[in-house]
């Protein structure tokens, strides 16, 4: 598969990704009963490309009073040849008596915690779990409720954790805590920032090309309005590890331009990369089973084919993150590149429009229909496009537009275009398209616009 998919109901946030022991290991949160978001466990899923993925099942699920409802996301470290996984473990204060899987007006606690694998593949959540943060009670500190994502990494002598937060509800903020040993943690130090909206989700921090880069997920950053008020962002800081003092150097900016990608997270290849994965959101369900007289459609019939289970939510590609000119970039990582130099499922070669050409119909024939996922290149010029079965892309007011309303299966209330900022004249495209989701990169990475679709025309499914 070209983008790792919920073998089945929900996915969203990347867990734990890391390159371990020869794999590439990346957790997720699943809701294993129903493609809607519930009480969160981990599935977790191996790859040696990070291309072609191998579910393997549930691996992190709610089984101590303070994870009761819900293992939420966090990250993994190796130490000593073992597997640390670090997560937050949600506690409900009042629950809705029909519906257990929500806490009704977010009265809920949060706590930090981990576990250790000695392989990666066997996760005793009875036994050896730990909670190392508690729930942190001063809201000069941080939010009771509003604390999580632990993002853990070693620098020297010791290991670090950024936790996403909020003031009161009014206003972000990061925490950074140290521990000489991976297992006790010491609260040093906190930074707040108007651009970290009323609520940080998903802090993430790394040097690269020289520079320290931070990635986070605002919420309530109204300006990038319609229904996904919480979006990606990223920006260059200054950081100095000895005293976890962190300051913004530049305005934050989306990710991605399309606004349908969200919490991503980052670690290191196997040959020493930062490359970052995120979670494609996605308003309805792919895949569902069409209705049979007679049969309950909400249980799986036995020996019915993988599509035709519902499933909800996807990664994006593998994404290069690096700083060139003070610019953070979104590469394609080399992986997808040679699966589609060596792989059967690469067409067509590209498309190079004439100056007389305006929209070219990029996706209109057996051939190519027949062969998904595939990729496109071209330049284009200003006033120029694309149709992709039914997804425009052009060329307008030196920025690169998008259009998904003719294959967004009539879906209300969500953002139906997206743009890049201006683009100095270059309208360099590589795209890659699969049957729910199409992304492109713009001048080498510079930008990335990408948007979850659904009923492209020609779709061969």
């Amino acid at each position: 598969m070209l983008h790792l998919r919920a073998p089945g109901n929900w996915m969203n946030d990347p867990n734990g990704f890391i390159y371990y022991k020869g794999k590439y290991h990346l957790f997720y949160q699943h809701f294993p009963y129903a493609p809607v978001w519930g009480t969160m466990h981990w599935g977790h899923a191996v790859s040696e490309d990070l291309i072609h993925w191998e579910h393997l099942g549930i691996a992190l699920f709610p089984t101590k009073a303070y994870d009761q409802n819900g293992v939420f996301s966090g990250s993994a470290i190796e130490k000593d040849g073992e597997l640390y996984l670090y997560y937050s473990a949600v506690r409900y204060l009042e629950t809705d008596d029909e519906n257990i899987h929500i806490a009704p007006g977010d009265h809920y606690e949060t706590s930090q915690a981990m576990i250790v694998s000695k392989d990666g593949y066997h996760f005793d959540n009875w036994k050896d779990k730990k909670k190392i943060i508690p729930v942190i009670m001063d809201e000069e500190i941080a939010n009771r409720a509003h604390t999580r994502d632990p993002k853990v990494w070693k620098d020297g002598e010791h290991y670090y954790m950024i936790l996403g937060s909020t003031y009161e509800e009014q206003g972000g903020r990061v925490l950074f805590y140290r521990s000489g040993d991976a297992g006790e943690w010491e609260y040093v130090s906190q930074y707040r920032s108007k651009q970290f909206g009323k609520v940080l989700e998903c802090p993430d921090l790394f040097r690269t090309g020289g520079e320290y880069v931070f990635v986070g997920s605002p919420m309530h950053v109204s300006e990038y309005g319609l229904e996904y008020a919480h979006q990606a962002m990223c920006t260059l800081v200054d950081y100095d590890a000895s005293a976890c003092e962190m300051k913004l150097k530049q305005e934050m900016r989306l990710i991605d331009y399309g606004m349908d990608l969200y919490a991503p997270q980052t670690n290191v290849d196997k040959d020493g990369r930062r490359v970052m994965i995120a979670w494609m959101r996605m308003p309805k369900a792919a895949g569902e089973k069409k209705s049979v007289p007679g049969q309950d459609t909400d249980c799986q019939p036995e020996g019915a084919a993988p599509e035709e289970i519902p499933w909800r939510g996807m990664m994006c590609l593998p994404r290069v993150v690096e700083v060139e000119d003070g610019h953070i970039c979104f590469r394609v990582h080399p992986e997808v590149l040679k699966y589609f130099e060596n792989g059967t499922d690469r067409l067509p070669e590209g498309i190079h429009p004439s100056h007389s050409d305006i929209f070219v119909q990029a996706y209109c024939n057996e051939e190519i229909s027949g062969h998904m996922p595939y990729r496109l290149r071209t330049v284009l010029r200003e006033g120029q496009g694309l149709d992709i079965g039914g997804y425009r892309l052009w060329i307008e007011d030196d920025a690169l537009w998008a259009d998904r309303s003719r294959v967004f299966d009539g879906i209300e209330g969500y953002r139906l275009t997206g743009n890049t900022p201006r683009l100095g004249g270059r309208y360099e495209l590589d795209i890659f398209v699969d049957h729910n989701l199409i992304e492109t990169f713009v001048n080498d990475g510079r930008y990335v616009l990408s948007h979850v679709v659904y009923g492209l025309q020609g779709d061969g499914d």
